[in-house]
C-alpha cells in the first residue's frame, strides 16, 4: 500500500483487489450479483433479508414494536443474509435490493408483491401500512421526518468514516481518524442539545426516528461500536443521548428486535432466524447448541 503521505492519485483509478482492509473480499466498483442464488420465503406476507447491524435492527425494532401494539399483520420471516459470504450479491437478494445492501422487505401481502430497500424507506412504509410510529399532524410528522433523514445522512460519517478508519482500515491514517472524530462528535453534539429539551427524537412520542438513531448513535453512547471508541471519543460526556439510549434499550420490542438476526456475541442474544414469536424462547443459539449436545 502506497505511503498515505506521499501518494499521488492516477490520472485514471483502478480497483486493488488487495485493498479494502476487513471487508476486501466483498468491496467491489461494480454493482449486480456474483451469483444465483433464490431467496427464501416463510409463511408471513413480511419476508425479511438482514442482518443484525445497525441498519438491520433499526427495522427490527420496529417490527416488533408493531407487534407488540397488537398490529397481527405485521408478523412476518427474518432471514439472516451473511454479508461476510456474500449472500447479498445473490440473484434473489439484488432482485430485491439492486444495491446489495441490507436490510431488504418483500411484502406479499397484497396482490402484487412489493419491495422495500433502504432501512428508512422500511420504515417510513411500515409506518404508513399501519399508522403507527408516524405522527399524523404535519408539524409533528415532519419533525419525526426531519430526524429520520438526518439518520440516514449522517450515519455514514459514524459507520464508513468513523467506524472504518477507526476500527477496520489495515493502517492507522490520523488524518482521516481525526476528520471523521470531529464529525462523529459534533453529531452527537446536535443530538444532546436536542436532546436535552425532549423526551424523544420527535418530541413526546416515540417514532421511526427514534428507531432509525438508537442502534447507530445509542449503541455508540453506550459503548457497544467499535471497541474502545466510547472513551476515546468520550461518549459520557453526552448525558442527554445516554439518558435516551437507556430508556429505549429497556424496551421489551427494544431488547427482542436486536436478539433477530444476530450472528455475533452471546448465544443467548443471538436469534439467526425468526419466523415466530415463540422463537425468541425456544431458537436462540445457545438452546439450539445445546439441543445439539455442543
Amino acid at each position: 500500500m502506497a505511503d498515505t503521505e506521499t501518494y499521488t492519485p492516477p490520472e485514471v483509478w483502478k480497483w486493488d483487489k488487495e485493498s479494502g482492509g476487513r471487508f476486501a473480499s466483498i468491496n467491489r466498483p461494480i454493482a449486480g450479483p456474483t451469483h444465483e442464488k433464490e431467496l427464501p420465503v416463510g409463511k408471513h406476507p413480511l419476508q425479511l433479508y438482514s442482518l443484525a447491524t445497525p441498519n438491520g435492527v433499526k427495522v427490527t425494532v420496529m417490527l416488533e414494536e408493531l407487534l407488540a401494539l397488537g398490529h397481527s399483520g405485521a408478523e412476518y420471516d427474518a432471514w439472516l443474509i451473511k454479508i461476510g459470504d456474500g449472500d447479498q450479491f445473490g440473484s434473489g437478494f439484488v432482485d430485491v435490493n439492486p444495491n446489495s445492501k441490507i436490510p431488504a422487505l418483500m411484502d406479499r401481502s397484497g396482490p402484487t408483491p412489493v419491495r422495500v430497500f433502504e432501512s428508512g424507506s422500511i420504515l417510513l412504509y411500515l409506518a404508513e401500512k399501519f399508522g403507527a410510529f408516524l405522527p399524523s399532524e404535519h408539524v409533528a410528522r415532519t419533525e419525526c421526518l426531519n430526524w429520520l433523514f438526518w439518520q440516514m445522512g449522517s450515519a455514514p460519517y459514524l459507520g464508513g468514516g468513523f467506524g472504518h478508519f477507526f476500527a477496520y482500515a489495515p493502517i492507522k491514517i490520523e488524518y482521516a481518524i481525526d476528520r471523521f472524530s470531529m464529525e462523529v462528535k459534533r453529531q452527537l453534539d446536535v443530538l444532546d442539545r436536542h436532546l436535552a429539551n425532549n423526551e424523544y427524537m420527535a418530541g413526546k412520542e416515540y417514532t421511526i426516528a427514534d428507531m432509525a438513531i438508537w442502534p447507530w448513535y445509542g449503541n455508540m453512547v453506550a459503548g457497544k461500536s467499535y471497541e474502545n471508541s466510547g472513551t476515546f471519543l468520550d461518549v459520557k460526556s453526552y448525558t442527554n443521548v445516554d439518558r435516551w439510549q437507556k430508556q429505549i434499550g429497556e424496551r421489551a420490542a427494544v431488547k427482542r428486535g436486536r436478539m433477530v438476526n444476530r450472528a455475533v456475541g452471546n448465544p443467548s442474544e443471538q436469534l439467526h432466524e425468526r419466523h415466530d414469536a415463540s422463537d425468541f424462547e425456544t431458537k436462540t443459539q445457545d438452546k439450539l447448541q445445546a439441543a445439539a449436545g455442543e
